[in-house]
């Protein structure tokens, strides 16, 4: 091993490798999984949970997004974290995908609606039409909240005399 240090805010540790037989360089990565999680299907199947799994329907939804890898990381090392610290042996699978939905949000509308087509199982263009109502909804209301009315001076009082 070359070198080995903290990473993903401490969820993981990466290490660069020195391969021995051809002398090439590699990284890996290692987390620390708390417990086996189990993920319950809307079938009633019960299937081990897959960090990747995740990661690769993230990744999916994010396809030519201009988003920061290491945003998208974090963001999926949050949900993983979140899952663990629940303390269930099993998450049901709309509760993963409320807790990726409500990450995407945050993150890329695009994909948040990409992600929401698939998680909602959307069957027409109606259902489009009303995720991007809500986004647009959403995103009224936090400017809203943003732009303040900056408070009167004295010169502006007109019963001030």
């Amino acid at each position: 091993m070359k070198d080995s240090r903290p990473a993903e805010d401490g969820a993981a540790i990466r290490r660069r490798r020195i391969c021995p037989d051809c002398s090439g360089r590699f990284t890996t990565f290692e987390r620390v999984q708390l417990r086996e999680l189990h993920v319950l299907k809307k079938s009633g199947k019960r299937v081990p949970f897959v960090r990747d799994k995740l990661a690769r329907s993230v990744e999916i939804a994010l396809r030519k997004r201009p988003v920061d890898p290491q945003r998208v990381e974090r963001m999926i090392s949050g949900i993983v974290r979140r899952l663990e610290q629940m303390g269930e042996p099993e998450v049901r699978s709309e509760a993963i995908g409320a807790m990726v939905m409500e990450a995407l949000r945050g993150l890329d509308d695009v994909a948040y609606v990409r992600f929401a087509s698939v998680y909602r199982d959307f069957a027409e263009a109606s259902d489009f039409e009303s995720v991007i109502g809500e986004l647009a909804r959403s995103h009224t209301a936090i400017a809203m909240e943003t732009v303040k009315p900056a408070p009167a001076s004295k010169e502006d009082d007109p019963h001030d005399d």
